[in-house]
């Protein structure tokens, strides 16, 4: 299976995450997406960050309903501060069964070159890049890079950090989220201080 690869702190997974990774599922050669959840950085103190089993739980939430899009906790076994090449060798390694791609934001792709170790990324993975309202441009040896797909997904405005905000500011930003995944963040009264 060709697996997509979805890295994030998903501080909190919210619809626009989902529909992404759906498009991605339903309209390329991905059979299957994995969000996967990014722990928490020892060496730095996120007052607003969950606990990595929360943020994991609320991927599991959010995800039930698809077949095709799963959660995966691999990086919670990696020493940390960790590398996504660390990560997808690792990953690699553990199910030599499927095909590894990484999806990522056009604006991503804009500092891709500034990876530890991106040429050995762009060496044994495809990089599926999804459209994103950013500054600059992307470096011109991924402009038509044989590995590097840009898939024309819808563009989505919505991200963790306004979802956090609004939550402290007591607006209603449920349909922002699944409602297993609002449920969750309610009766845990996360993110109101």
């Amino acid at each position: 299976m060709n697996i997509g690869l979805y890295f994030g702190t998903f501080n909190p997974i919210h619809v626009g995450h989902l529909i992404i990774a759906n498009y991605m599922v339903e309209n390329s050669d991905l059979d299957e997406v994995w969000f996967v959840v990014t722990p928490h950085n020892p060496f730095k103190k996120k007052k607003s960050l969950l606990e990595n089993y929360h943020r994991l739980e609320l991927v599991y939430l959010a995800t039930e309903n698809y077949d095709k899009i799963k959660p995966s906790d691999i990086e919670f076994q990696l020493p940390q501060p960790n590398y996504t090449v660390h990560t997808l060798a690792h990953i690699s390694d553990t199910y030599p069964q499927h095909t590894f791609s990484l999806i990522m934001g056009e604006d991503n792709l804009k500092s891709f070159h500034k990876w530890k170790n991106y040429e050995i990324i762009l060496e044994h993975h495809h990089l599926y890049v999804y459209p994103r309202v950013s500054e600059g441009k992307i470096e011109t040896l991924f402009d038509k890079h044989p590995k590097i797909h840009h898939i024309k997904a819808p563009i989505i405005e919505l991200s963790s950090t306004q979802i956090r905000a609004g939550i402290k500011e007591n607006k209603n930003i449920q349909p922002m989220l699944t409602e297993a995944v609002w449920k969750y963040i309610d009766e845990m009264n996360f993110y109101r201080k």
